[in-house]
């Protein structure tokens, strides 16, 4: 089974790059399904339900978030309501959404957890929570982690602590992609960070210029995405559907 992976849709430069490019992609590499992170997909930062949609109309099966999936109040009611997009896990239970989701493929099983980590964020620790999470999913074959964090060391590790228990591991949160992709020892595909999906000449996805401005003066800014040529990036897994593991991993950067 081929599984891919979308780093952070930044804006609607990201978004509109997504809908010319990925079912290109999806036919090129005989995707089977497609999960991306949408927490600043909305036109300045997090997610809308018109963002949202504008993800699914792409072609994308499952959206996964982090720690910007409450900047729009708009969003919270479609977070109970829709089992396809989905807040880190190791948020406080009584927030809106849930922080996993399962994909029934008619042969496979397909479990998604996303979370957050504990560097510079807040929430549960991701560990202990992820643990929980595979309970609940323990019927599905294959198991995928969005491990939304700022730190490396915190994202390697949660990749061999979870080494052969899940099919794939992939960090998001970060707009920069690692070229690290391998395949773990006991099976598990991992990279550190997905990269994103939007305007190549920007600062994470937003006008150069605001982000100095803020660094040099401290102050508040609205951030505004970038106008300008485009990217992709993700990661393609290929899943044995009887093991549940990762059998090859391709890194994608597409451009123009």
């Amino acid at each position: 089974m081929i599984i891919l992976t979308i780093g952070d849709v930044v804006g609607t430069p990201g978004c509109e790059y997504l809908r010319k490019r990925l079912p290109t992609i999806k036919k090129q590499y005989g995707v089977d399904f497609c999960i991306a992170n949408g927490e600043n997909s909305a036109a300045g930062n997090g997610i809308t339900p018109q963002s949202a949609d504008s993800l699914f109309e792409c072609g994308v099966d499952l959206i996964t978030t982090g720690n910007h999936v409450y900047r729009r109040r708009e969003i919270y009611e479609r977070l109970d309501t829709c089992r396809d997009i989905i807040r880190p896990a190791n948020y406080y239970a009584g927030n809106p959404g849930n922080g996993f989701a399962v994909a029934d493929m008619g042969s496979v099983k397909i479990g998604v957890i996303n979370l957050a980590g504990n560097a510079f964020m807040d929430g549960d620790n991701p560990f202990i929570c992820v643990d929980k999470c595979l309970e609940e999913i323990k019927d599905c074959r294959i198991k995928l982690v969005d491990f939304h964090a700022e730190a490396t060391g915190e994202k390697r590790a949660l990749g061999f602590y979870l080494d052969g228990r899940v099919s794939a591991v992939f960090g998001t949160h970060t707009h920069v992609q690692t070229a690290d992709e391998q395949i773990l020892p006991e099976g598990t595909g991992y990279i550190t960070d997905l990269g994103m999906t939007g305007t190549v000449q920007s600062v994470l996805g937003v006008t150069p210029q605001i982000i100095i401005n803020k660094l040099k003066t401290n102050m508040p800014s609205r951030f505004d995405n970038n106008e300008g040529e485009c990217m992709l990036n993700g990661c393609l897994f290929e899943i044995d559907r009887q093991s549940g593991k990762t059998v090859s991993i391709q890194r994608i950067n597409i451009r123009g």
